[in-house]
């Protein structure tokens, strides 16, 4: 067939059109702004360490909570606070740890409460930060009752005042989580207070448990400053704290301190990976004691440090109301003493081991977790969607987006906006090799045998002179090349 559309019918049965040719189209630079909206978003800025890459604006993106606070216009966050979410295997752990050592330069430290799968330890070790291990076969000893540093241009009245909350606080969250969630009733509240203030005495303001639970015997035994009812009343506490002295609790924290946080520390983490061969119990109990017993030196506030606090586990601090109620006040006040706490959930379902369903735990827990401004959502499972819509107030488009996320790639809620992240992009070999976790990162030398095979197979399968154009290929199918 003559003309143009050549000989495509006639030998191989179809229409070989002719090569279509448009005009070149010619418009202001509104117009075309116009006709392709949203191709590249302004980003953050370059304030704060390289996350990743902004995979909508094709720039490096810059993040830090405290500049994201500071800044006054629509990019930026009411809070500092940062709740990361993802499955396993979808890079949390090792995007947190890019984040917070590539903020060490910029002045800010990192405490991490409960490392509880030991991962932290050799990212501290390499950047010259201070580790505390606790259960490993030592005589390391945390006491959840010690006065603690000093708060910068504090007067003694306040500094006695805030001594004397943190210490009851933490001996009630103790004992109540312990209770598995039971609450104190007023008058056993009075017996601990008693307590606690003959431990103060005795012990020459040095209280330790072991002294608590020896002073709630002798309440036990009708020593009450003349107050009946405090003798039944002391009887529960007095049994909870037996099994931190002589139970199976012991060897923790009942004894006074062989260990000490180092202020000056870029990093400071406290090892108990190796106390979860004694229960989840001893885990989350550690937990409430190592965030009382820093919660002295971060709260600093004139001393103008900022601080990332990272819990790997958030649930950990949510299994009763007390610790609820802590871990909401302490989250709230994280602006006023410049920290950021970084709080990571595999999923939503985590928080359902928080309390019964329905119950007033379980609704605090997701409050909080909702509250969150800042979100780092990481590839998650399908049966999470409807929490994320839900319970997070992530859009439908979103939340099918964080289905289908590669490993490192995180949907980035900051203030009002949001951003597509790739973290991996940027990290170099040393990073990789020191982040790395068990499932978190995957080295391309450490690549299933089954894909370097098949690698290899397309590589020589692969032609390396034709010329990868469009007339390239076209030539080299027609048997041209």
């Amino acid at each position: 067939m003559p003309g143009p559309f050549g000989p495509g019918v006639r030998e191989h049965g179809y229409w070989n059109l002719a090569r279509l040719t448009v005009p070149a189209h010619q418009a202001t630079s509104q117009h075309l702004a116009g006709i392709y909206p949203f191709v590249a978003d302004v980003g953050l800025g370059h304030r704060g360490p390289v996350v990743g890459v902004d995979l909508n604006a094709d720039a490096l993106w810059h993040f830090s909570p405290w500049e994201a606070y500071a800044d006054a216009t629509g990019r930026g966050a009411f809070s500092t606070n940062i709740l990361v979410l993802g499955a396993y295997r979808a890079g949390k752990s090792a995007v947190i740890k890019m984040l917070t050592t590539r903020s060490l330069p910029f002045g800010h430290h990192v405490v991490l409460p409960s490392d509880s799968k030991g991962e932290w330890v050799k990212v501290a070790e390499a950047v010259g930060g201070s580790v505390i291990r606790l259960g490993a076969g030592g005589a390391e000893r945390l006491n959840p009752l010690d006065r603690g540093p000093r708060r910068t241009a504090s007067t003694d009245d306040q500094h006695e005042q805030m001594v004397a909350q943190r210490r009851i606080g933490t001996l009630i969250s103790l004992i109540e989580q312990t209770m598995t969630g039971a609450r104190l009733s007023a008058v056993e509240h009075a017996a601990v207070h008693l307590a606690l203030r003959r431990a103060i005495t005795e012990t020459d303001d040095a209280p330790t448990l072991r002294e608590v639970h020896r002073q709630l015997g002798l309440i036990a035994s009708g020593d009450t400053d003349g107050d009946a009812a405090l003798v039944a009343a002391s009887a529960q506490p007095r049994f909870v704290l037996r099994r931190f002295v002589e139970g199976d609790l012991s060897g923790l924290f009942e004894d006074a301190s062989t260990v000490a946080f180092d202020e000056d520390a870029p990093m400071v983490v406290i090892d108990t990976s190796e106390l979860f061969a004694r229960g989840d119990l001893v885990a989350q109990l550690t937990q409430v004691c190592s965030t009382a017993w820093i919660q002295a030196v971060v709260s600093d506030r004139d001393a103008h440090r900022t601080r990332y606090v990272v819990r790997e586990e958030g649930w950990r601090d949510m299994t009763s109301l007390a610790a609820l109620q802590m871990y909401q006040q302490w989250l709230k006040l994280s602006r006023h003493y410049g920290i950021s706490n970084i709080v990571i959930l595999h999923k939503m379902g985590d928080l359902d081991a928080v309390g019964q369903a329905g119950s007033q735990e379980r609704n605090l827990a997701y409050s909080i977790a909702g509250d969150i401004e800042n979100k780092f959502i990481f590839h998650v499972n399908h049966q999470e969607r409807a929490p994320l819509i839900e319970r997070l107030n992530i859009s439908p488009a979103h939340a099918e987006m964080a289905r289908q996320l590669a490993r490192g790639q995180f949907i980035a809620y900051v203030g009002q906006y949001s951003y597509l992240v790739d973290a991996f992009s940027t990290s170099t070999e040393w990073e990789l090799e020191l982040f790395q976790t068990d499932d978190a990162v995957l080295l391309a030398s450490e690549e299933m045998p089954e894909l370097v095979h098949l690698r290899e197979r397309l590589e020589e399968a692969w032609p390396d002179d034709v010329d990868t154009s469009v007339d390239g290929w076209l030539a080299y199918e027609r048997g041209i090349g």
